[in-house]
């Protein structure tokens, strides 16, 4: 069952955030990751998110792999350059089929 992280970014030290790009770049590779999309929200038809939030969605070919890098201690390194940079929320769906 694929599974898919998807991020939604504001970032706030476009400096600081393109230093946690540098030390996480390749690594959702490493773990099977291929990028689906990546980029600035266009429009909001419902609710309140801002233009310009940064969307990012990685296809893993499961849970066990998604998790994998997003708790390998190369992304919490990542992490802890990213801190005060950008506002992350990032979830985890798993398709059934």
């Amino acid at each position: 069952m694929a599974a898919y992280i998807i991020a939604t970014v504001r970032i706030s030290d476009p400096v600081r955030f393109a230093d946690y790009g540098k030390a996480i770049a390749g690594l959702s590779d490493k773990h099977g990751g291929v990028s689906v999309v990546k980029g600035a929200v266009a429009a909001v038809f419902e609710g309140s998110s801002p233009v310009g939030e940064r969307v990012v969605v990685t296809r893993f070919a499961d849970e066990a792999a998604a998790r994998g890098y997003i708790e390998s201690a190369e992304y919490q390194a990542g992490c802890a350059l990213r801190a005060g940079a950008a506002e992350v929320e990032m979830r985890l769906l798993v398709d059934p089929a």
